[in-house]
């Protein structure tokens, strides 16, 4: 545990908490904080399955995370909530957007998404093979967000491509046609041992316009990230600083049978650097120092969401009839510094005196529109029914620069400007189209006794092209193709209520990650396909005490078939679809509301997410020897899954004096090790001999996190209009990982160093809200 720096704001924040812990002492006996009941826990009401249920009732692992506790956290980005939600895992490269998302152990072993995220009615990013979508999922600033679902194993009947572990949903804030709201708020927060200093603003307002029948809500939000990496090469300090910024307007009008509601976001995210540190291959200790890289070429990253979305309820007396049109614009730009991967070419191969600094620039921009119509039916009988179609179509373009300078950023000497100054430029420009049509229902056999049933097919049709125009890393050559395929999921849940608080029920589901066009290359197949998976789970979710004490535990078991997986052949990448995984595990989710103001919860799960078969043999010949690699074990864990990790959690809720409340609260959260890939081997044989003899073997193990534990903290106090709260992050400064690689020549096969991205250090807070 590292000594805890008395910066002034540190100050602030400590003795904050400590008045709150001081203060607990003497309200045991007082009424719960701004209403807040602790005696009964709150009916929570979610839209899973696209009508408004209570969460108690719906067959089906889901948590939600409320407005109250993003902002108890102040949560900015999707890593804070890992730990709030059994069997998220979430590993990230060192800036909100570069994020990997996986649930139930379902990790993105290819390049798109295997959870899905929706913005209200509308699914956000790209289902295509060519978005990367699988390192840079949706990762909103939530500010005037209700509430985030996390939809936990596959979504496939209702929610379609790239929801096979599940599905994060965003539900926003709608206007409130009767009442008028501003809210103005900011912050200051400080990370251990770092100079800079971030802050945030955000501004509010809901504004009935005519009363009854139409409102006005407005938001912004600027949240600017302090820096704590430093850079080894120019001494540069606190290298990873950036700014989120978030801007909404959404408009209700509402009808006498009928609403409408308009939305129209912008979210942007600028990152100047990465928040990683460079680390030793061998005795993965801080080559540079604690909290310290080497950065050549400072890597800047991007990203800019625009969305527009409107939405029509229509009550037809016997059904809900529903409208959800989406458009979304998404850019992003990442530089990465390839110093050590290509900067040899400057000496190595061109003969000057030293090597060069070298960036890999990539960009994604993608524009997608959605359309979906269902009819509803009305709650008023022993059988609910939903059927709807769906309709998506996505223009895309993902394009690849790498550059090499001098090592002091300045263009190489001619002539080698012009040979080797541009070693690649790439673009590959991708549609993405489809078309799907579900339907679902649910039988009341009794009081007690329900059934329900899902089914969805899809067709999806996709083109693409990869267009190398410069360099010498690759041929040059245009190499188009497309693909398209049929898609059908199921799923079936029947329930059993076993009394009035405690219900029981199994699910069986399927869902898919759909495949697309490979480039047409003698030993790739023309296509890879949608890899698919089934889930099994069993689950009971249970009050007791009074509705004072939640406990809720789920069984799955999940198995995944043509996972797909990167190959080269020939010196070309592609995708095939490699042999099976599972995962097995269980979640547990309980709350005990111990008194009138305390309550108490844990959460966890365990996984066991592995691969079944070994991953196909990728053959390349280089006479007079054959060359086969393999790079994933029958065994293997998932990467980034890790088998343990839980959360728990303290809160405490008291009333003050002259109509002040507050509440104090803290949390205490696992993960055990992880691995940040799979197994590679690499056989080398004699060509010349029938059959081929072993020659060498050599394989790689992939890199392992250590497990690690961490404690957070938050307080505040609170009136009709002022709020005021104190949060500690990471309170001891553990020094962990959320993810890892190796930095290695493509000249030498040399490993220099590795990369990793830290849990966010320890990082005091203190946040203002006024609302009138």
């Amino acid at each position: 545990m590292r000594t805890l720096r008395r910066s002034p704001l540190a100050m602030v924040i400590t003795g904050t908490l400590a008045m709150a812990v001081a203060g607990s002492a003497f309200a045991q006996d007082a009424a719960s904080a701004g209403g807040h009941s602790a005696t009964e826990l709150d009916k929570v009401v979610v839209t899973a399955n696209k009508r408004s249920e209570n969460i108690r009732e719906v067959p089906s692992s889901i948590s939600v995370i409320t407005e109250e506790s993003i902002e108890n956290a102040h949560a900015t980005q999707l890593s804070d909530f890992q730990a709030t939600v059994p069997g998220l895992y979430i590993s990230t490269n060192g800036s909100p957007g570069k994020t990997q998302v996986s649930l139930r152990g379902v990790s993105p072993l290819s390049s798109s998404a295997t959870v899905g995220t929706y913005l209200d009615e509308t699914p956000l990013g790209s289902s295509g093979i060519y978005q990367a979508a699988n390192f840079f999922a949706l990762d909103l600033l939530p500010y005037d967000i209700g509430r985030i679902e996390v939809l936990r194993g596959p979504q496939g009947t209702l929610y379609g491509a790239s929801s096979m572990g599940g599905l994060v949903k965003y539900v926003s804030v709608a206007p409130d046609l009767t009442t008028t709201e501003f809210r103005v708020g900011g912050g200051l927060s400080s990370v251990e041992d770092s100079g800079d200093v971030g802050w945030n603003a955000r501004f509010g307002a809901n504004l009935p316009i005519v009363d009854d029948r139409l409102g006005l809500r407005v938001s912004y939000a600027q949240n600017e990230l302090p820096g704590y990496i430093d850079n080894a090469v120019t001494g540069e300090e606190d290298i990873n600083s950036g700014k989120q910024t978030s801007a909404r307007v959404a408009m209700r009008w509402q009808g006498e049978t009928a609403t409408l509601d308009l939305t129209a976001m912008r979210q942007t995210v600028d990152s100047d650097n990465n928040a990683q540190v460079a680390l030793d291959p061998d005795t993965l200790k801080p080559l540079f120092g604690d909290l310290t890289n080497n950065v050549f070429v400072d890597e800047p990253f991007y990203k800019d969401v625009d969305f527009y979305s409107a939405t029509v309820n229509w009550n037809l007396g016997w059904a809900d009839f529903v409208s959800a049109t989406g458009y979304s614009e998404s850019r992003s730009n990442q530089r990465q510094d390839s110093t050590i991967q290509f900067g040899g070419v400057a000496d190595l191969l061109l003969g000057l005196p030293e090597p060069g600094s070298s960036s890999f620039d990539i960009g994604l921009d993608l524009d997608k529109f959605t359309q979906e119509f269902r009819l509803v039916s009305k709650e008023n009988g022993p059988f609910e029914w939903m059927a709807g179609v769906f309709y998506t179509k996505e223009d895309a373009l993902q394009t690849q620069v790498a550059k090499l300078n001098q090592l002091d950023g300045s263009p190489l000497p001619a002539p080698y400007d012009s040979i080797a100054g541009t070693l690649a430029v790439m673009a590959i420009p991708s549609t993405y189209e489809e078309t799907a049509f579900f339907a679902n229902g649910a039988y009341n056999f009794t009081d007690d006794f329900k059934i329900g049933a899902g089914v969805r097919w899809a067709r999806n049709e996709q083109d693409f092209s990869q267009n190398v125009t410069e360099g010498i890393l690759l041929p040059i050559a245009n190499t188009p193709n497309s693909s398209s395929e049929d898609v059908f999921t199921w799923s079936l849940s029947p329930q059993l209520q076993l009394s009035d608080d405690a219900m029981i029920y199994a699910r069986v589901a399927t869902g898919y990650q759909p495949g697309g066009p490979n480039v047409l290359v003698e030993g790739l197949p023309s296509q890879v396909d949608s890899s698919t998976l089934t889930n099994y789970e069993l689950g009971l979710k249970s009050l007791w005490l009074d509705n004072r004490f939640q406990f809720d535990l789920t069984g799955f078991h999940i198995a995944w078939e043509d996972i797909q997986v990167a190959s080269v052949v020939n010196g070309v990448s592609g995708l095939v679809n490699a042999g099976k995984a599972s995962s097995t595990g269980m979640e547990l989710s309980t709350v005990f509301h111990v008194t009138e103001n305390f309550q108490v919860g844990v959460n966890g799960a365990y996984t066991d997410a592995k691969l079944d078969e070994d991953f196909p043999v990728i053959r390349a010949a280089s006479p007079p020897y054959l060359v086969e690699i393999t790079s994933g074990a029958k065994g293997d864990a998932l990467p980034y899954v890790p088998e343990w990790a839980w959360n728990a959690t303290a809160d405490y809720y008291m009333t003050l004096s002259n109509g002040w409340t507050a509440h104090f609260g803290g949390a205490l959260r696992y993960a055990s090790e992880r691995r940040n890939g799979t197994t590679t081997r690499q056989d080398i044989l004699d060509g010349t001999t029938t059959p081929p003899a072993l020659l060498m073997s050599d394989v790689t193990p992939p890199l392992e996190l250590d497990a690690y534990t961490a404690v957070d903290l938050n307080a505040y106090i609170s009136n009709e209009n002022w709020t005021f709260r104190a949060y500690v992050k990471n309170v001891s400064d553990e020094r962990a990982y959320q993810s890892i690689g190796d930095v290695t020549s493509e000249l030498t096969d040399v490993t220099e160093k590795l990369v990793a991205s830290p849990i966010q250090p320890r990082t005091f807070g203190i946040e203002v809200d006024y609302r009138f």
